[in-house]
Parts: C-alpha cells; structure tokens; sequence
C-alpha cells in the first residue's frame, strides 16, 4: 500500500491542496502536512514530475496522484512545497518550468504557499519573494539566494507574509502546519 492510498474520513470539504514534490523529499515535510490536511478533510494531491514511485530520504516511498505538468493551479487553493536534499527534490522542483508556473498563479492570486527548509528555491526561482518575509533551512545557501531575489530572511521557526508561510525544517512543523491550518480555516467555499 502506498501512502496516497490513504483515504481521508467522511469529514470531506471543498478546499483543495497541491503538494509540488519529487524524489528525495523530506518525509516528514511532505507527509506531516498530507496527514494534517487530510484531517481536515482537506482534498489534497501529491504532484511530481512523473507518476512513478518517489522516495523520501528516511526510506518512506510513495505515487505521486499526478504530473506537476497536470496540474491545473485553477482548481487548487493552497500550494505546499516542501524540501528534502538539496539535490534532490528541491532542485527537481525549482528547475520544473511548471511548477515556477503554478507557484506564480497562487501568488499573483493572493491564494495561501506554504513552504519550508529548501522548498523555498522554488519561490526565488519563480520570482516571488521580493520584498517578502521568509524563512527556509540556514545552510546549503538558501538565505543568500533569498536574500539575493530581495526577500527577507528571518531565522525564525516560523515566518507569515500575507498569503506566505515559510519553516526552516522539520522540527518546525508543528509551528509551520498551526500556521497553515489558519490559512485554511480562511479559506470560503
């Protein structure tokens, strides 16, 4: 069984989420939202560049539901990007043209991102942190490359921006998915 199998209970909603992943994702950074979201009876999709079976750094492997190239960012009202190794999911990510795509549409709408340790790549690849507070992982030169596109770094557990809610890594989680689920709870369906 594989974790996209899972079902979430009869607490169903309208709101929908895309998670922007690829092989060598952090776990806990893709799987802990999923569930959280989930719980909610949020509708969420995992989406990578291919449908093959991707792997976690930890050894957790899962389907992805679509191609990144299949996402219509129309039909979502929260993008999650997560990290993993640097080179790895993160760079599969930020170098996906549709991807930078989707991560512009969801900003140019005001529509709820949340990112968190090297997921934030992807944002300075798209274009769309200047100007804007964040946070990501404090190594592997993900501040200076956000402080380089005109955003601004905070070392913080957990950053908000507007519609923009930003984590370094895994341990910040918890503050990172109290952050999301506020967003959620804004949003009208």
């Amino acid at each position: 069984m594989h974790i996209t199998d899972v079902v979430a209970g009869s607490r169903k909603s309208k709101i929908t989420a895309v998670i922007l992943t690829a092989d060598k994702f952090e776990d806990m950074e893709v799987l802990y939202p999923y569930f959280r979201l989930l719980e909610e009876g949020v509708q969420v999709h995992i989406a990578a560049p291919t449908k093959e079976t991707i792997s976690g750094e930890h050894g957790y492997a899962l389907e992805p539901d679509m191609r990144i190239d299949e996402v219509k960012a129309d039909s979502y009202d929260l993008l999650i990007i997560p990290g993993g190794f640097p080179n790895g999911a993160p760079t599969t990510v930020r170098r996906h043209p549709k991807a930078l795509e989707i991560t512009k549409s969801f900003f140019a709408k005001k529509k709820p991102v949340a990112s968190i340790c090297h997921g934030p790549w992807t944002l300075v690849s798209a274009g769309v942190v200047k100007g804007r507070h964040l946070t990501s992982f404090w190594h592997d030169g993900v501040p200076e490359e956000i402080k380089g596109a005109g955003g601004i770094f905070q070392d913080k557990a957990v950053v908000v921006d507007g519609n923009l809610v930003t984590s370094r890594w895994p341990p910040d989680l918890p503050a990172f998915m109290e952050e999301v689920m506020k967003m959620v709870k804004k949003i009208k369906k």
